[in-house]
């Protein structure tokens, strides 16, 4: 496999697993499973927030939440997969890499 789209998909997948953490995190935290004052805690937040609020935002702008509900992580689980399985083969054809 070409190295920029074994990086491309590696990239994804990475991220596709920060968003997970994310959500499992904020479910503990919300159910007082965690502690957030927790030092260790908070900054695992943190880092997490940091990571993922740059594209979860945009999205929230436009998808509010539902009942206190928040479904911007599933659509960037559904962007992340549509890329992998739709887009990324046929760019990586036409640029000649596949």
């Amino acid at each position: 496999m070409n190295p920029a789209i074994w990086i491309t998909y590696t990239v994804l997948n990475i991220y596709w697993w920060i968003m997970l953490a994310t959500i499992i995190v904020s479910w503990l935290t919300a159910f007082n499973i965690i502690n957030y004052s927790n030092p260790a805690v908070r900054q695992i937040t943190q880092v997490l927030y940091t990571l993922t609020e740059p594209i979860l935002a945009p999205i929230r702008r436009i998808l509010p939440s539902i009942s206190g509900l928040d479904f911007s992580p599933i659509v960037v689980f559904l962007l992340i997969q549509f890329l992998e399985q739709s887009l990324l083969p046929y760019f990586f054809r036409a640029i000649g890499l596949l």
